[in-house]
């Protein structure tokens, strides 16, 4: 590895220039030595209980409609299904059931795209690790799921086996499709297959840093500046027929990439650390939040009063940590239903399979400890099977 030496005379500028890239160059040398650009992302297999879960039934019934399926995977003589395999068998059960849409379960006609915003202040609150969470979590249980990373610093995209340094060109994030110059893409050539089926994602990168310099500019301009704040809702029309959930990753500013998330989006996730500073952050960030949104309906004459919902979802919990269930309780005696019933717990499996740039639905039991791995899975698990609740909901299903 390069050494940086301390500079005798060097301009800040160029000191942060040089170091910067030195810092780029040695993060894609290592990504290139552990996973080289012949290799590509795959999804492990699922164990039988694992695949019934996703699909809502027992196992039993999972094992009798697999044995209708040529071709299924046997690992060490014991069954086990890859994606593929899943959404096969869930097309079976669907064929057979007098309720196909319990097992292919896309919105129905007259049921509206569901574009749901993360978002949160302050970094460290398990924002992108949420919103990878809820993408992969939406599209293992059969819906067509969009994940959108609209953070210049492009963790999600990271994620998700891109990286946005050497695989993301240029005007192949959403700025793409928000530029002012008059050369925006259509986002359909933006959108990349991911390895998890039914699960699609449009790339960050820190072109995306351009729409928070060209927004002001736009925004001086009289034949522009109705455009600024819906023009992530535009750039998604096309595309809107497409998708049951738009899963929006937001940078951790108040900035225009923020606010025209918020206002494409119909529902809204905020997550919070529960410590003071966080929950004093976000306090601030609610305040200004609030006032922006206020001022953008009256300017473009698009008010947003009719968000689907609006959740706090508690993250990186520790129940036994006392200040932390204490601002728990606080929060909740605040806001009241507004708090997930559910938190996310913190937990070594979740931080460690993000050093490896994976998701806890990404890495083998086998890989941390079996009860630590179960808590994690479990808790993780039940924070997006509420927020599923409140999607179906928001289309008026029981």
């Amino acid at each position: 590895m390069t050494m940086i030496s301390e500079p005798t005379r060097l301009s800040l500028e160029a000191l942060i220039l040089d170091q910067g890239q030195r810092l780029v160059d040695e993060l894609a040398m290592h990504r290139l030595a552990s996973f080289p650009p012949s290799a590509a992302k795959e999804f492990r297999r699922l164990t039988p209980a694992e695949a019934a879960h996703f699909l809502g039934v027992n196992d039993s019934y999972l094992r009798q409609t697999a044995a209708t399926i040529k071709g299924l995977a046997l690992d060490n003589n014991r069954r086990a299904y890859s994606l593929d395999d899943l959404n096969a068998v869930r097309e079976a059960m669907a064929v057979k059931s007098r309720n196909p849409v319990k097992f292919v379960p896309r919105r129905r006609d007259g049921e509206h795209l569901q574009l749901i915003a993360v978002v949160n202040f302050k970094g460290g609150s398990a924002k992108t690790t949420t919103a990878a969470n809820l993408a992969q979590y939406l599209a293992l249980s059969g819906y067509r799921t969009l994940a959108i990373d609209l953070d210049p610093q492009a963790s999600l995209t990271t994620l998700f086996g891109i990286a946005p340094e050497t695989s993301v060109g240029p005007s192949e994030s959403l700025y793409g499709s928000l530029r002012f110059d008059g050369t925006p893409v259509p986002i359909q050539s933006i959108i990349r297959k991911t390895y998890i089926p039914k699960l699609d994602v449009v790339p960050g990168a820190l072109e995306l840093m351009e729409y928070e310099h060209e927004a002001p500019r736009a925004l001086a301009d009289r034949t522009l500046n109705r455009l600024v704040f819906p023009r992530v809702a535009e750039a998604l029309g096309p595309i809107a027929d497409d998708y049951d959930v738009v899963v929006i990753d937001c940078p951790p500013q108040l900035g225009y990439l923020t606010l025209a998330g918020l206002i494409a989006s119909t529902s809204i996730l905020i997550t919070v650390h529960p410590q003071m500073l966080d929950v004093m952050s976000m306090a601030q960030f609610l305040i200004m939040l609030g006032s922006l949104l206020d001022t953008v309906a009256k300017a473009s004459g698009r008010p947003r009063s009719n968000y689907d919902w609006l959740r706090y979802l508690i993250t990186r919990f520790e129940p036994s940590d006392g200040p932390q269930s204490q601002m728990a309780a606080f929060l909740r005696m605040i806001f009241g239903d507004y708090v997930l019933k559910n938190p996310t717990v913190k937990s070594s499996a979740i931080s460690d399979a993000g050093i490896t740039s994976q998701t806890i639905y990404e890495i083998e039991r086998a890989q941390v400890t079996r009860s630590t791995y179960d808590r994690a899975l479990e808790s993780v698990n039940s924070v997006n099977a509420e927020i599923l609740g409140l999607i179906r909901s928001a289309w008026g299903r029981k």
